[in-house]
């Protein structure tokens, strides 16, 4: 098939609005991405409060060295890191192939960026030329019923009748592969809605919003997440954190709308861009890989509590044996008010119930490679700039409410039946550390 080239405009949504700043260039054949080029744009290099799209392969530390030039992804990748973290993931993909009647991954990536819309996750859109407006905003929550239906007859792979098509622009934009969309609540503030999906054995709505809160109770970082009941099912509500309002002279920054704030936007890339790989590559990264480019990339003055809150997300994700802990699943933002990237909040987290004695995560842990225990957590404590005092302190502070996670659950209304089904994923400390371990936690 005859390779074609698609020049693109991208645009980032900066302090006083949409502007545009630069050229994309991607070479397809058929469905097939081959290669990818940009261009920033000239005025945009000389914005003060402009933000590079991707830290990796089109970082802007050095203006002058990327300045009239055509730039290309690193370590031969055919896709810049942070467009690619702009485009649909699975989900939204789907969508997309419902909306153009399209089998699956079927289309070229550039008609996927085209229709994923301006909602998508961080600051950046993708329009065919200079003069195109973004697309339309997303629906409320009281359309919730409506995208629930619509998400299912896409699983089941039937048309979507138009009075369900909002999901063509609430859904569009997402990654991850279970159904989903985003949607405003009665304030004004964006939230993304994560259905149930066909075949779960389990509540996951529920089970993935009582683990996050488990997660914010043992002191991560995590958006504020809660469950609605839409007839008999439940939806995960999950504030985007990717969102944030200003009043119209800039002059404080607010986590909530409120009358006279502007909805502003923070920059996203994914752990997959930090590392400057492509998915095939993810299974061999590790956590301490994670934490060696934060010390590179992110701003200097969030370098350590990134990294500790990064030591601690791999010790919870141990105990809870989630691991769908992939490269995506780790996301950093540029927060403007220290010009600079951060971790972002914890997000997509799942237990995964299993009667193994050994089991692994998606990433590194340590010498031991994926082995999910703590002592080999342990070892790589210095990668985290930590000291082995303060690894085992770590570990302790998770430990102390994880091993109360049935209180919790019960608490955040999680059914019995639900938690009974689930308990094997979570494991005793007993089952994960040596006795040496232990005793040092002591």
């Amino acid at each position: 098939m005859a390779e074609v080239t698609t020049r693109l405009i991208v645009f980032s949504h900066l302090a006083q609005g949409w502007a545009p700043c630069g050229q994309l260039d991607l070479t397809e054949s058929g469905a097939t991405l081959m290669a990818s080029a940009f261009a920033y744009g000239l005025k945009y290099l000389k914005r003060r409060d402009a933000v590079e799209i991707d830290p990796v392969s089109l970082g802007t530390r050095d203006r002058d060295f990327v300045t009239g030039k055509r730039l290309f992804p690193v370590n031969r990748l055919t896709a810049f890191g942070g467009v690619r973290d702009a485009a649909p993931d699975a989900w939204g993909r789907r969508v997309i192939e419902s909306k153009l009647k399209a089998p699956a991954n079927s289309l070229a990536e550039s008609v996927y960026l085209l229709h994923a819309g301006s909602e998508r996750v961080g600051a950046l859109d993708v329009r065919r030329s200079l003069n195109d407006s973004p697309t339309a905003g997303v629906t409320g929550v009281q359309s919730l019923s409506h995208l629930i239906e619509a998400a299912e007859r896409i699983e089941a792979g039937v048309p979507v009748p138009a009075y369900l098509d909002a999901i063509f622009a609430d859904g569009s934009a997402l990654g991850g592969a279970r159904p989903k969309a985003s949607v405003r609540d009665e304030d004004g503030a964006l939230w993304l809605a994560k259905f149930p999906s066909r075949g779960d054995a389990v509540n996951v709505p529920a089970l993935e919003c009582a683990t996050l809160r488990l997660g914010a109770h043992v002191g991560l970082s995590v958006p504020d997440v809660h469950t609605r009941d839409i007839g008999d099912r439940q939806v995960m509500m999950i504030r985007r954190f990717d969102r944030f309002w200003t009043s119209t002279d800039n002059d404080f920054i607010s986590a909530s709308p409120g009358a006279g704030r502007i909805e502003q936007r923070m920059p996203f890339v994914s752990g997959l861009t930090l590392l400057a790989c492509d998915e095939m590559e993810s299974r061999v990264k590790s956590y301490p890989e994670i934490a060696d480019a934060i010390r590179r990339y992110c701003h200097p003055s969030v370098v350590r509590q990134n990294n500790t809150e990064l030591f601690q997300r791999m010790i919870f994700n141990i105990f809870v044996s989630n691991d769908d802990d992939h490269l995506r699943n780790h996301g950093f933002v540029w927060d403007a008010q220290i010009g600079g990237w951060r971790l972002s909040p914890l997000y997509d987290v799942m237990p995964r119930a299993s009667m193994a004695d050994e089991r692994l995560l998606h990433l590194g842990v340590g010498p031991q490679g994926c082995l999910a225990t703590l002592d080999n957590a342990l070892e790589s404590h210095e990668r985290f700039t930590l000291s082995r005092r303060d690894a085992c302190r770590l570990i302790d502070r998770v430990w102390r409410d994880v091993r109360e996670w049935r209180v919790h659950f019960e608490a955040f209304g999680v059914g019995a039946e639900d938690i009974d089904r689930i308990a094997p994923a979570f494991r005793h400390i007993d089952a994960i550390s040596s006795v040496a371990l232990r005793k040092a936690l002591a």
